[in-house]
Protein backbone atom coordinates (compact mmCIF):
# COMPACT_ATOMS: atom_id res chain seq x y z
CA UNK A 1 0.00 0.00 0.00
CA UNK A 2 1.16 3.61 -0.69
CA UNK A 3 2.96 5.23 2.14
CA UNK A 4 3.56 9.05 2.06
CA UNK A 5 6.75 9.27 4.28
CA UNK A 6 5.90 12.52 5.55
CA UNK A 7 2.36 12.05 6.28
CA UNK A 8 3.13 11.83 10.36
CA UNK A 9 6.52 13.79 10.43
CA UNK A 10 7.37 14.81 13.59
CA UNK A 11 4.61 13.32 15.72
CA UNK A 12 5.16 10.52 18.53
CA UNK A 13 3.52 7.63 18.57
CA UNK A 14 2.62 4.39 21.38
CA UNK A 15 1.23 1.49 20.41
CA UNK A 16 -0.07 -1.67 22.76
CA UNK A 17 0.93 -5.01 21.50
CA UNK A 18 3.27 -3.86 18.92
CA UNK A 19 5.32 -7.09 18.34
CA UNK A 20 3.37 -8.91 16.17
CA UNK A 21 0.61 -9.42 14.04
CA UNK A 22 -1.83 -6.23 13.50
CA UNK A 23 0.41 -4.23 15.68
CA UNK A 24 3.41 -5.00 14.23
CA UNK A 25 1.85 -3.78 10.85
CA UNK A 26 0.72 -0.64 12.76
CA UNK A 27 3.99 -0.01 13.77
CA UNK A 28 5.69 -0.11 10.75
CA UNK A 29 3.09 1.95 9.12
CA UNK A 30 3.91 5.02 11.20
CA UNK A 31 7.27 4.42 11.14
CA UNK A 32 7.52 4.02 7.52
CA UNK A 33 5.48 7.89 7.68
CA UNK A 34 7.59 9.40 9.49
CA UNK A 35 6.48 8.87 13.19
CA UNK A 36 8.21 8.21 16.03
CA UNK A 37 7.32 5.19 18.04
CA UNK A 38 7.73 3.20 21.36
CA UNK A 39 6.18 0.20 21.19
CA UNK A 40 4.82 -1.73 24.76
CA UNK A 41 4.35 -5.63 24.56
CA UNK A 42 5.42 -8.61 26.39
CA UNK A 43 7.64 -8.90 23.70
CA UNK A 44 10.91 -6.87 22.86
CA UNK A 45 10.78 -5.02 19.22
CA UNK A 46 14.11 -4.50 16.97
CA UNK A 47 13.84 -1.83 14.91
CA UNK A 48 17.74 -0.83 14.11
CA UNK A 49 16.80 0.99 11.17
CA UNK A 50 14.29 3.38 12.51
CA UNK A 51 17.61 4.58 14.95
CA UNK A 52 15.85 6.82 17.28
CA UNK A 53 12.64 7.34 16.19
CA UNK A 54 11.70 3.91 17.77
CA UNK A 55 11.98 2.69 21.59
CA UNK A 56 10.90 -0.86 22.62
CA UNK A 57 9.81 -1.35 26.07
CA UNK A 58 8.62 -4.90 27.37
CA UNK A 59 6.01 -5.58 29.78
CA UNK A 60 2.24 -5.81 30.56
CA UNK A 61 -0.42 -3.30 28.65
CA UNK A 62 -2.34 -4.39 31.78
CA UNK A 63 -0.62 -3.27 34.48
CA UNK A 64 -1.43 0.25 35.64
CA UNK A 65 1.88 1.10 36.88
CA UNK A 66 3.88 -0.46 33.37
CA UNK A 67 1.38 1.66 30.90
CA UNK A 68 1.58 4.85 32.92
CA UNK A 69 5.18 5.00 32.93
CA UNK A 70 5.50 3.30 29.10
CA UNK A 71 3.29 6.95 28.40
CA UNK A 72 5.85 9.22 30.38
CA UNK A 73 9.18 7.27 28.83
CA UNK A 74 7.48 7.71 25.31
CA UNK A 75 6.72 11.26 26.31
CA UNK A 76 10.19 12.02 28.02
CA UNK A 77 11.79 9.97 24.87
CA UNK A 78 9.92 12.10 21.83
CA UNK A 79 9.31 15.61 23.06
CA UNK A 80 5.25 14.24 24.15
CA UNK A 81 2.73 11.87 22.63
CA UNK A 82 0.39 12.88 20.10
CA UNK A 83 -1.49 9.42 19.05
CA UNK A 84 -2.30 6.23 21.18
CA UNK A 85 -2.71 3.16 19.54
CA UNK A 86 -4.69 0.31 22.13
CA UNK A 87 -3.82 -2.69 20.66
CA UNK A 88 -2.86 -5.16 22.92
CA UNK A 89 -5.61 -8.43 22.98
CA UNK A 90 -6.35 -12.16 23.29
CA UNK A 91 -9.06 -14.46 21.73
CA UNK A 92 -9.81 -17.72 23.46
CA UNK A 93 -12.35 -20.01 21.81
CA UNK A 94 -14.81 -22.27 24.17
CA UNK A 95 -18.90 -22.31 24.64
CA UNK A 96 -20.21 -20.10 27.59
CA UNK A 97 -21.43 -23.40 29.18
CA UNK A 98 -18.58 -24.62 29.58
CA UNK A 99 -16.47 -21.69 30.18
CA UNK A 100 -14.82 -20.86 33.51
CA UNK A 101 -15.03 -17.78 35.71
CA UNK A 102 -11.46 -17.10 35.56
CA UNK A 103 -11.40 -17.77 31.40
CA UNK A 104 -13.66 -15.15 30.90
CA UNK A 105 -12.19 -12.58 33.32
CA UNK A 106 -8.68 -13.54 31.43
CA UNK A 107 -9.90 -12.57 27.95
CA UNK A 108 -12.36 -9.47 29.02
CA UNK A 109 -9.90 -8.53 31.57
CA UNK A 110 -7.03 -8.27 29.15
CA UNK A 111 -9.06 -6.81 26.15
CA UNK A 112 -10.90 -4.26 28.33
CA UNK A 113 -8.22 -3.47 30.87
CA UNK A 114 -5.47 -2.63 28.51
CA UNK A 115 -7.35 -0.20 26.56
CA UNK A 116 -8.47 1.82 29.63
CA UNK A 117 -5.42 2.18 31.45
CA UNK A 118 -3.95 2.92 27.50
CA UNK A 119 -6.59 5.59 27.07
CA UNK A 120 -6.57 7.27 30.84
CA UNK A 121 -3.05 7.46 30.51
CA UNK A 122 -2.59 8.97 27.14
CA UNK A 123 -5.57 11.18 28.07
CA UNK A 124 -3.77 12.44 30.96
CA UNK A 125 -0.56 12.94 29.10
CA UNK A 126 -2.56 14.69 26.10
CA UNK A 127 -4.49 17.25 28.10
CA UNK A 128 -1.18 18.03 30.03
CA UNK A 129 0.73 18.84 27.39
CA UNK A 130 -2.57 21.19 25.67
CA UNK A 131 -2.31 20.18 22.28
CA UNK A 132 -4.70 17.55 21.92
CA UNK A 133 -3.99 14.42 20.53
CA UNK A 134 -5.47 10.79 19.13
CA UNK A 135 -6.89 7.39 20.81
CA UNK A 136 -7.15 4.57 18.71
CA UNK A 137 -8.48 1.39 19.77
CA UNK A 138 -8.44 -2.09 18.69
CA UNK A 139 -12.29 -3.66 18.71
CA UNK A 140 -13.60 -6.23 16.10
CA UNK A 141 -16.39 -7.55 14.00
CA UNK A 142 -16.78 -9.66 16.55
CA UNK A 143 -18.03 -6.83 18.80
CA UNK A 144 -21.00 -6.21 16.69
CA UNK A 145 -22.31 -9.19 16.36
CA UNK A 146 -22.59 -12.46 18.81
CA UNK A 147 -20.33 -15.63 17.78
CA UNK A 148 -20.77 -19.22 19.00
CA UNK A 149 -17.77 -20.25 21.20
CA UNK A 150 -16.58 -16.54 21.56
CA UNK A 151 -18.94 -14.59 23.92
CA UNK A 152 -16.00 -13.27 26.04
CA UNK A 153 -14.31 -12.00 23.56
CA UNK A 154 -17.20 -10.57 21.85
CA UNK A 155 -18.31 -8.95 24.89
CA UNK A 156 -14.84 -7.49 25.53
CA UNK A 157 -14.89 -5.79 21.78
CA UNK A 158 -18.54 -4.53 22.33
CA UNK A 159 -17.09 -2.89 25.52
CA UNK A 160 -14.16 -1.53 23.89
CA UNK A 161 -16.47 0.33 21.32
CA UNK A 162 -18.81 2.36 23.89
CA UNK A 163 -15.37 3.13 25.86
CA UNK A 164 -14.10 4.90 23.28
CA UNK A 165 -17.38 6.16 22.08
CA UNK A 166 -17.28 7.60 25.36
CA UNK A 167 -14.40 8.92 25.43
CA UNK A 168 -14.95 10.88 22.44
CA UNK A 169 -17.35 12.54 24.18
CA UNK A 170 -15.64 13.52 27.40
CA UNK A 171 -12.21 14.63 25.61
CA UNK A 172 -13.93 16.83 23.25
CA UNK A 173 -13.20 20.06 24.49
CA UNK A 174 -9.59 18.77 24.65
CA UNK A 175 -9.12 18.44 21.55
CA UNK A 176 -8.44 14.73 22.08
CA UNK A 177 -9.69 12.63 19.43
CA UNK A 178 -10.78 8.86 20.12
CA UNK A 179 -12.04 6.00 18.04
CA UNK A 180 -11.95 2.09 17.05
CA UNK A 181 -10.61 0.07 14.70
CA UNK A 182 -13.05 -2.73 13.87
CA UNK A 183 -11.29 -5.28 11.77
CA UNK A 184 -12.64 -8.52 9.88
CA UNK A 185 -10.56 -11.74 9.39
CA UNK A 186 -7.01 -10.31 9.59
CA UNK A 187 -3.95 -13.02 8.36
CA UNK A 188 -2.09 -12.97 11.51
CA UNK A 189 -0.50 -15.95 14.03
CA UNK A 190 -4.05 -15.55 16.06
CA UNK A 191 -5.75 -17.93 13.62
CA UNK A 192 -3.27 -20.81 14.69
CA UNK A 193 -5.38 -20.60 17.99
CA UNK A 194 -8.28 -19.85 16.70
CA UNK A 195 -8.33 -23.06 14.03
CA UNK A 196 -6.93 -25.09 16.65
CA UNK A 197 -10.17 -24.05 19.03
CA UNK A 198 -13.04 -24.23 16.63
CA UNK A 199 -11.54 -27.72 15.37
CA UNK A 200 -11.92 -29.33 18.56
CA UNK A 201 -15.56 -28.12 19.22
CA UNK A 202 -16.70 -28.83 15.52
CA UNK A 203 -14.35 -32.13 14.81
CA UNK A 204 -12.94 -30.24 11.50
CA UNK A 205 -9.16 -29.58 11.02
CA UNK A 206 -7.74 -26.44 11.86
CA UNK A 207 -7.29 -25.94 7.74
CA UNK A 208 -10.94 -26.43 7.29
CA UNK A 209 -11.89 -24.12 9.97
CA UNK A 210 -10.02 -21.66 8.32
CA UNK A 211 -11.22 -21.86 4.92
CA UNK A 212 -14.59 -21.82 6.46
CA UNK A 213 -14.03 -18.00 7.98
CA UNK A 214 -12.58 -16.74 4.85
CA UNK A 215 -15.49 -18.46 2.63
CA UNK A 216 -17.65 -15.68 4.24
CA UNK A 217 -15.51 -12.90 3.02
CA UNK A 218 -16.99 -11.31 -0.22
CA UNK A 219 -14.16 -9.69 -1.02
CA UNK A 220 -12.84 -12.73 -1.37
CA UNK A 221 -9.32 -13.13 0.66
CA UNK A 222 -8.40 -12.43 4.72
CA UNK A 223 -7.10 -9.16 5.42
CA UNK A 224 -3.38 -8.30 5.77
CA UNK A 225 -2.24 -6.50 9.22
CA UNK A 226 -1.38 -3.70 6.56
CA UNK A 227 -5.17 -3.45 5.14
CA UNK A 228 -5.42 -2.07 9.65
CA UNK A 229 -2.88 0.03 9.37
CA UNK A 230 -3.72 2.08 6.69
CA UNK A 231 -7.03 3.07 8.28
CA UNK A 232 -5.08 3.54 11.60
CA UNK A 233 -2.99 5.72 9.80
CA UNK A 234 -5.78 7.99 8.32
CA UNK A 235 -7.47 7.70 11.94
CA UNK A 236 -4.41 9.40 13.37
CA UNK A 237 -3.61 12.15 10.47
CA UNK A 238 -4.56 15.20 9.96
CA UNK A 239 -7.08 14.77 7.41
CA UNK A 240 -9.38 12.90 10.05
CA UNK A 241 -9.66 15.90 12.54
CA UNK A 242 -13.40 16.01 12.48
CA UNK A 243 -13.92 11.93 12.85
CA UNK A 244 -13.97 10.69 16.61
CA UNK A 245 -16.48 8.49 18.28
CA UNK A 246 -16.13 6.50 15.64
CA UNK A 247 -16.33 2.39 14.97
CA UNK A 248 -14.68 1.38 11.34
CA UNK A 249 -14.22 -1.49 9.99
CA UNK A 250 -12.09 -3.09 7.54
CA UNK A 251 -13.88 -6.50 7.00
CA UNK A 252 -13.71 -7.18 2.89
CA UNK A 253 -17.62 -6.38 3.16
CA UNK A 254 -18.26 -8.82 5.46
CA UNK A 255 -21.43 -8.05 7.76
CA UNK A 256 -22.23 -6.64 9.69
CA UNK A 257 -20.84 -3.09 8.43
Amino acid sequence: MIRDPERHAGKSVLVTGGASGIGLGIVERFLGEGASVAVLDLSSVAKPEAGDRFLSLTGDATDEATVDGAVAEAAARFGGLDVMVCNAGVIAVGPVVDMALSEWQRVVGINVDSVFLGSRAAARQMIAQGRGGVIINAASGAGRRGVPNLAHYCASKAAIIMLTQSLAVELAPHRIRANTYVPGHIETPFWGGIASGFARITGQVPEAVVEGFRATVPWGRFGTPDDVAATVSWLASDEAEYVSGQAIAMNGAEFPF
